[in-house]
């Protein structure tokens, strides 16, 4: 936590829940907002975070990282149980609401917003707030509900058209519409740009009316946990810096097939690596051209 007196520029703002969830090895921190400041912060970018948890929640990987935090009685809790059928969730535990009276003033000129609910937190209403900026959204916590006995559900989103039409990319995995061809062309013809991920078989990007796939690098799998998130990150960064979603895609395949074959936070990766991506990135562009 900081004083708010004493808040710093930033250049990457990601509003979202900082989550503990529960692990067999004990709790850690989790959620977008998590793993996309660190990934910025590892990609040379000036990162805030605004959030909501209560005093349960570590802040010792978030050196560097500003942290603008409402106070809650209970962090966001999430545990994770995986089933031969696939991964059952559960959401113990919601913290506070997000909304703009909590942003630092000069946090709304951050070059870049990354809209990151997990449990519904953020408050669409935000993503017309940053007129300046390139809004990233990643709607998973809008696409998902909890019931009675906390466990984590597919949702309807019903201001998903005004939202998409309002921000300049998302990023949404297979899993977060359970497949739905039909949904994903919906969310793509209301937004300019919009990646879906795809797990081991990489990415597909929707473009202005084209359609291209990406395929990552052939990885060995340890840990998916955040790499949808790292992805998206690196996706902005490169959308931001060099206004071509396939070029974005590309290097952010490079960044997320990496984080999973670590295990949770330690998937984000280094700014050696992310040195490695860059110039792997340049070197293709050199061959092709």
């Amino acid at each position: 936590m900081f004083n708010l007196s004493s808040v710093e520029p930033i250049d990457y703002l990601v509003i979202g829940h900082i989550t503990q969830d529960i692990t067999p090895a004990g709790p850690i921190p989790g959620g977008t907002a998590a793993y996309a400041a660190l990934t910025a912060r590892a990609l040379g970018w000036r990162v805030g975070i605004v959030t909501s948890f209560a005093p349960d929640i570590s802040l010792d990987i978030f050196n560097g990282i500003q942290i603008a935090a409402l106070p809650a009685e209970h962090s966001t809790t999430f545990e994770n149980i995986a089933t031969p059928e696939g991964r059952i969730q559960y959401l113990y535990h919601t913290a506070e609401t997000l909304d703009l009276p909590i942003i630092p003033e000069s946090w709304r000129n951050a070059a870049i917003v990354h809209l990151g609910p997990v449990a519904q937190e953020v408050e669409p209403t935000l993503v017309r707030a940053f007129p300046n900026a390139l809004v990233g959204l990643t709607p998973q916590g809008w696409l998902r509900r909890w019931d009675g006995k906390n466990r984590v559900l597919p949702a309807e989103w019903p201001e998903a058209t005004y939202v998409l039409q309002q921000a300049g990319a998302a990023v949404i995995s297979l899993e977060d519409v359970q497949g739905n061809e039909d949904r994903i062309e919906e969310m793509a013809s209301s937004i300019r740009v919009l990646a879906v991920t795809e797990g081991a078989a990489g990415a597909r990007v929707y473009w202005n009316g084209d359609l291209r796939h990406f395929s990552p690098p052939h990885v060995d799998e340890v840990d998916s946990t955040g790499a949808g998130d790292i992805f998206a990150t690196a996706f902005f960064t490169r959308l931001y810096t060099t206004r071509d979603p396939w070029e974005a895609a590309r290097f952010a395949n490079q960044v997320a097939s990496l984080s999973v074959t670590r295990r949770g936070l330690l998937g984000v990766p280094t700014t050696e690596e992310v040195q490695t991506f860059l110039y792997e990135v340049v070197k293709n562009q050199l061959d092709l051209n």
